[in-house]
C-alpha cells in the first residue's frame, strides 16, 4: 500500500499533500519501507513494518529506526501548523525506549503540544503492532522543532 492509498489516509486533502510532498522525498523512511498513514492538524501517524533493514544484532527493531520512526511522526505532525512556505526541522529530542519487538510493525503517532513561530513542541508514540494485531507500547519521544524557510 503507498502513501496515496485512500484506505489509509485521513484529514483534510491539502494537508495530507503538505505532508507526503516532504515525506516521499525523504531518503531514509523510502529506503526503511516507512508509510505515511494519517494526516491531521497536529496529528501524524507513521508505520514501519518489520524488515532486515531495521533490525539490531538480536532480531529486534532497531532503537535507531524507533527514533527516526518518532523523530518523523512528531516532525510531521509539527509542519501540520507551520505557515505556509515553512518547514521544521529538529533541533533536539529525547526517547525512552520501553520494550523491544520482532514481527509486525512500529506505529508511531506523532502530535503537537505547543505550536509557536519560533519553535515547536512534540511528543510521538511508538507501538509495536504483532501479526495477531496486539498492539504494545515500545517507545515515546518528545522533541523541539524550529521553523525554516522552504528551500524546495
Amino acid at each position: 500500500m503507498t502513501a496515496s492509498s485512500p484506505q489509509t489516509l485521513s484529514g483534510p486533502t491539502d494537508l495530507f499533500q503538505r505532508v507526503e510532498a516532504s515525506f516521499v522525498r525523504q531518503g531514509l523512511m523510502q529506503h526503511l519501507g516507512a508509510r505515511l498513514l494519517r494526516v491531521e492538524a497536529g496529528l501524524v501517524e507513521v508505520a514501519l513494518p518489520y524488515s532486515d533493514r531495521v533490525t539490531q544484532q538480536q532480531g529486534g527493531f532497531h532503537g535507531g529506526a524507533m527514533g527516526a520512526l518518532a523523530d518523523i511522526a512528531g516532525g510531521y505532525a509539527g509542519l501540520t501548523v507551520a505557515p505556509a512556505g515553512m518547514e521544521v526541522t529538529t533541533v533536539e529530542y529525547k526517547v525512552n525506549f520501553m520494550a523491544a519487538f520482532q514481527g509486525g510493525e512500529l506505529r508511531a503517532t506523532g502530535r503537537v503540544l505547543k505550536g509557536g513561530k519560533r519553535i515547536i513542541v512534540t511528543t510521538a508514540e511508538v507501538r509495536h503492532v504483532a501479526p495477531d494485531g496486539k498492539v504494545s507500547d515500545c517507545a515515546v519521544m518528545q522533541q523541539t522543532l524550529v521553523p525554516v524557510p522552504q528551500t524546495y
